[in-house]
């Protein structure tokens, strides 16, 4: 694994260099299409986080760019996984895909297989990796995924595995190629790397350390999305209430927001993950008076014990997080609050596990996303004493789960009626006739229409609450 890369070459010089080897990448292309006779395909399967399907975006992108035409199918001349490792099960999701593509490859022996992103940081796997699935050509993390062109050069000039692995990078790669899987709504980076260091989690060990990009790229790239038919942006990162802190010249996620609003023709404005140790007052006043920004915020809570809390380095306790809970309903009353909750942290006791549900109820979250905890590799955690009892822990877990779809239904029920903003996402997969879209406030609504209304907005009546969902039926176009 390298050290920090040195920058020697700026931002706009690297992207230069890119480009050149995209050039080069596609002769290599065209020679091996002579061959084969054929067109060659390219499939990008995402693993994790919506970092990383932005990721893939991009990798795509640069596939396609060069020759590739995408496909979902696995069989393809071209495939690469962009890897999560939040969890270990993860890990094993993706030795037991290329446990799979292993004869696939026997029958196409031109065939080529890449790996990227979290998973491929940790040195143990990329050994495992050289050791066991030699087929594999080239191996990449998540701080040079910038280089792809040029990695895809070295390995279509190679016989050998190319592993090309960073500890860490400081640099912003701006305007490389992207393919978006959806035309009308966009993730937009606007910072990676984290510097929280919570005692379960793996990500600053593999994202590295925050970096945010300039607001003037951002606001760039975003009115070229909209100009390309964008009308919603996800702006991400893995704590973007920290953005700006590291810029030059600093500038507050707020401050960012507000901008953002400012674009003529984007309609509608989210962003995760947001971490309640720095949500500030500013923060929820730039929600309040920016009309584009959804009606939703996810607020991880993690645990309701202040005693847990603490062990896991969330810089934040129980009465801190029911404030921040306070302001933001007292500034937007209708917004939607949504968490993540593990269940059985060491240490973790009855009383502990109590309180996780009294903020549950006191909140009434409109859903959440529970998880028993699990231990991972490489975090403080996972050295932890006190592992509790999985029967214990899976009784706490159902009970917690209960909870939560009783409140998140009867949240869900009081819109019931209501005519409401709807984005046209897609079209139902299980009903042709019916649209699938979202609220501001992040819920699903189906509705009759066409495909042609996909990426438009309307106003719309919630005639039925089923749930986690409504079926609605059109009032008006927005």
């Amino acid at each position: 694994m390298r050290d920090l890369e040195a920058n020697v070459l700026s931002g706009a010089e690297e992207t230069k260099l890119q480009y050149d080897y995209i050039e080069k990448a596609k002769q290599y292309v065209q020679e091996r299409e002579k061959l084969a006779g054929r067109k060659l395909t390219c499939c990008v399967k995402t693993f994790g986080c919506q970092m990383n399907a932005r990721d893939s975006e991009k990798l795509l992108g640069i596939l396609t760019d060069i020759g590739y035409i995408e496909t979902e199918d696995e069989h393809a001349d071209f495939v690469i996984y962009n890897t999560c490792t939040v969890r270990e099960n993860a890990n094993n999701k993706v030795y037991g895909r290329l446990g799979y593509l292993s004869n696939y490859k026997k029958k196409n022996p031109h065939m080529m297989i890449a790996l990227c992103g979290c998973m491929m940081q940790e040195p143990t796997v990329v050994e495992k990796i050289r050791k066991s699935y030699r087929f594999v050509n080239l191996i990449f993390g998540t701080h040079n995924i910038y280089k792809f062109a040029e990695l895809l050069c070295r390995s279509m000039e190679s016989d050998s595995m190319i592993v090309d692995i960073w500890k860490d990078t400081d640099k912003i790669v701006e305007d490389l190629p992207i393919k978006r899987k959806y035309p009308f709504k966009s993730g937009v980076n606007i910072m990676f790397g984290c510097n929280n260091f919570c005692s379960y989690c793996i990500v600053p060990y593999v994202r590295g350390r925050e970096r945010s990009r300039e607001p003037k790229d951002i606001i760039r790239e975003i009115e070229g999305l909209v100009a390309d038919g964008v009308c919603e942006v996800m702006l991400l990162g893995q704590n973007v209430n920290s953005y700006g802190k590291n810029l030059e010249h600093p500038v507050t996620f707020a401050q960012l927001l507000r901008e953002v609003n400012q674009i003529e023709g984007l309609k509608r404005i989210r962003f995760m993950t947001s971490h309640p140790k720095d949500l500030s007052d500013d923060l929820i006043l730039a929600m309040k008076e920016c009309d584009k920004v959804c009606r939703h915020m996810h607020l991880p809570l993690q645990s309701g014990s202040s005693r847990i809390l603490k062990i896991m380095n969330r810089h934040y306790d129980k009465e801190q997080y029911l404030t921040l809970v306070k302001k933001l309903r007292d500034a937007i009353p209708d917004i939607a609050l949504t968490t993540d909750i593990i269940v059985g942290f060491p240490g973790e006791t009855e009383e502990d596990f109590q309180e996780t549900l009294d903020v549950v109820r006191q909140v009434q979250y409109d859903s959440a996303f529970t998880f028993i905890y699990s231990k991972r590799t490489g975090t403080p955690a996972a050295a932890m004493e006190n592992q509790v009892n999985p029967l214990e822990v899976k009784e706490h877990f159902d009970l917690l789960l209960k909870e939560v779809q009783q409140i998140s239904a009867q949240k869900a029920m009081e819109l019931e009626g209501r005519v409401m903003e709807v984005l046209a996402e897609e079209q139902n997969e299980q009903d042709d006739s019916l649209i699938t879209g979202r609220l501001s406030n992040n819920s699903v609504v189906h509705f009759p229409g066409t495909v042609d209304m996909i990426g438009k907005l309307f106003m719309v009546k919630l005639t039925e609450c089923r749930g986690f969902y409504y079926l609605g039926e059109i009032v008006a176009d927005v």
